[in-house]
């Protein structure tokens, strides 16, 4: 099976504030139920009140990023799937709780993870 990354940016996420409750609710039952399916791996929200590091290969630390991920924000979960088309499935569900659109991203094998 393959690992699967279901992500959004936190700008996707256009919902009142009034439905926000709501909204966590639902994506918190789509977890629940992907826990309960055995597919569920990892997922949460990037902290933005925590500032991205650059950590070099001599260990070396910077407060700066990659210019592509300056606005990684935003929610994700891995899930470990049978199928492309399973993935598909799941993204949908997130979609619909989260009402915004989730990209999808299968991760490449490793015998060891």
């Amino acid at each position: 099976m393959a690992k699967y990354l279901i992500s959004f940016p936190a700008r996707a996420m256009a919902v009142p504030a009034e439905d926000l409750a709501a909204v966590g609710e639902a994506a918190r039952e789509v977890i629940r139920e992907a826990k309960a399916a055995g597919v569920y791996v990892f997922g949460g929200g990037i902290n933005d009140n925590v500032a991205p590091l650059m950590v070099a290969s001599d260990g070396a630390v910077t407060n700066e990023t990659y210019p592509q991920t300056e606005e990684f924000d935003g929610g994700f979960c891995v899930l470990e799937l049978p199928s492309h088309e399973a993935a598909i499935q799941w993204a949908a569900k997130i979609a619909k709780a989260c009402r915004c659109s989730q990209e999808l991203r299968e991760f490449g094998y490793d015998p060891e993870s």
